[in-house]
């Protein structure tokens, strides 16, 4: 029992097979890769450094101009957590009462 309390567990080991290895595909892949890169035929494409992502610009975007201002958000919240404040506190009179 003591010998139990003091145990601590192992890490669990497990060995993960590829499901699907085509060796002969492999290797053709590896083989027109060389080819390509000794003819210069290479279509990567390169990074450019003074590309800038507009991310922010392209969700608003993609959202129809949903955007809200955190200002209006707040007002809205807090205007709702004060209806809610006076519907539970009419609630609370008005059982107390009778």
């Amino acid at each position: 029992m003591i010998g139990k309390f003091f145990h601590t567990p192992r890490a669990k080991r497990f060995n993960i097979t590829t499901r699907y290895y085509d060796q002969e595909k492999e290797e053709l892949k590896d083989r027109e890769d060389r080819i390509k890169a000794e003819l210069g035929m290479n279509e990567k494409k390169e990074w450019d450094p003074n590309h800038r992502a507009n991310i922010r610009g392209q969700f608003r975007n993609t959202m129809g101009g949903f955007s809200k201002s955190a200002e209006e958000s707040r007002r809205k919240s807090n205007t709702r957590l004060i209806f809610f404040i006076l519907i539970l506190s009419l609630a609370v009179y008005l059982i107390l009462k009778f």
